[in-house]
C-alpha cells in the first residue's frame, strides 16, 4: 500500500516528536529519582542525626555544653566521660544487671513461645483456637493495670528487689506477642512437609526440632530481637520492683546521673547513654537481613 502525502507528513512528525518524548520521559525519571534521594536524605537526617549528635556530645567537656551551641563539634575526644560513666557512674554494674535479667527472660520467652506456637498451629487438638485467643487477649492488657497486683504478689512472696521479679514479669508480658507471631510463622509452613515427615516415621518431637523449627529460624530471630529491645529498654518494671543500687538495670541506672537540685553532668550522661544504645544498634545491624526475612516469612504460605 502506497503512502499518501498526508501519511508521510504524520510519520515525519512522529519521528521528529519522538526524541522530545524521550527527553520528557528522561526528565520525569530524573525528577522522581531526585525526589526519592531527597526523601532518603531527610530520613537519614531525622534518624541518624540524633545518634551522631549523641556520640559527638559524649566526647565534650562539661564546660562546652554551656559555652558553645548544642550542635557545635567537640574540641577533642574527652574519654574521661566514659571513664566516669563506667567507674563513678557504675554503668558497668547496671549493664551486667540488665544482661542477667534480660537474657534469662528472653530464653524462657523463646522456648515457651516456640513450643506454644507449634502446638497451637501445627498440632490438632480441641480448644486450640480458644487458647490462642487467650494469648491474644494478653497483648491487650495495659502494663499499668497490673503493676499494683504484681507488686502485692511479689511483696508477699518476698520477690521484691530480686531479679526473679523482673524475669517472671518479662516472661509473662513477652509470651503473648511471641506465641502469636510464632503461630503465624508455623502457619506458613506447608502441611505437605509435616505429612511427609509423619509418613517417614518421625514423631512429634522430631517434627518440631528437625522439620518445623529450622523453617521458622528467621522468624525466631526477628521475635528475639523485638523482645530484646522491649526488655532492654524497660524502665517501668525495673523502677517499680527494684530498689537496691546493686540490682538496678541500665535504664534505671541512667537516672543516677542526675545530681542534687537536678544538676546533670552531661558528658558522662551522654557517654552512659551511648553505652546503653549503641550495642543494641550494632546487634540490629548485624541481624538486619535475617530480621527482614523474618518479617516477610509469614506473609506468604509455602
Amino acid at each position: 500500500m502506497l503512502s499518501t502525502p498526508t501519511n508521510l507528513r504524520h510519520e515525519a512528525e512522529a519521528v521528529v516528536s519522538r526524541p522530545h518524548k524521550w527527553r520528557r520521559q528522561s526528565a520525569e525519571h530524573l525528577l522522581k529519582r531526585l525526589a526519592i534521594l531527597l526523601a532518603i536524605v531527610v530520613l537519614l537526617i531525622i534518624e541518624v542525626g540524633p545518634l551522631v549528635w549523641l556520640l559527638l556530645s559524649s566526647f565534650k567537656a562539661d564546660t562546652e555544653f554551656t559555652s558553645k551551641p548544642l550542635w557545635a563539634l567537640p574540641a577533642g575526644l574527652d574519654w574521661q566521660n566514659y571513664s566516669d560513666a563506667l567507674i563513678t557512674g557504675n554503668i558497668g554494674t547496671y549493664f551486667l544487671n540488665s544482661m542477667l535479667a534480660v537474657f534469662p527472660s528472653l530464653a524462657l520467652i523463646l522456648i515457651f513461645g516456640l513450643a506454644a506456637g507449634f502446638a497451637l498451629e501445627v498440632m490438632v487438638w480441641k480448644g486450640r483456637n480458644s487458647v490462642l485467643l487467650v494469648f491474644l487477649a494478653g497483648i491487650l492488657v495495659p502494663v499499668q493495670i497490673v503493676l499494683l497486683p504484681l507488686f502485692t504478689i511479689y511483696f508477699h512472696t518476698q520477690l521484691i528487689d530480686t531479679r526473679w521479679a523482673l524475669i517472671i514479669t518479662y516472661t509473662g508480658f513477652g509470651l503473648p506477642l511471641t506465641v502469636f507471631l510464632m503461630a503465624t510463622y508455623f502457619k506458613a509452613i506447608p502441611h505437605e512437609l509435616i505429612e511427609a515427615a509423619v509418613i517417614d516415621g518421625a514423631n512429634i518431637y522430631q517434627i518440631f526440632w528437625r522439620v518445623a523449627t529450622p523453617m521458622v529460624a528467621n522468624g525466631l530471630v526477628t521475635v528475639a530481637l523485638v523482645q530484646f529491645f522491649f526488655l532492654w529498654n524497660d524502665l517501668l518494671f525495673s523502677l517499680t520492683f527494684i530498689s537496691s543500687e546493686g540490682l538496678r538495670t541500665i535504664q534505671t541506672g541512667l537516672l543516677n546521673f542526675t545530681g542534687e537540685h537536678g544538676q546533670i553532668q552531661w558528658g558522662p550522661t551522654f557517654a552512659a547513654t551511648c553505652l546503653a544504645v549503641f550495642p543494641t544498634l550494632i546487634l540490629y545491624l548485624v541481624l538486619n537481613q535475617r530480621v527482614i526475612k523474618g518479617l516477610t516469612a509469614g506473609s506468604l504460605k509455602g
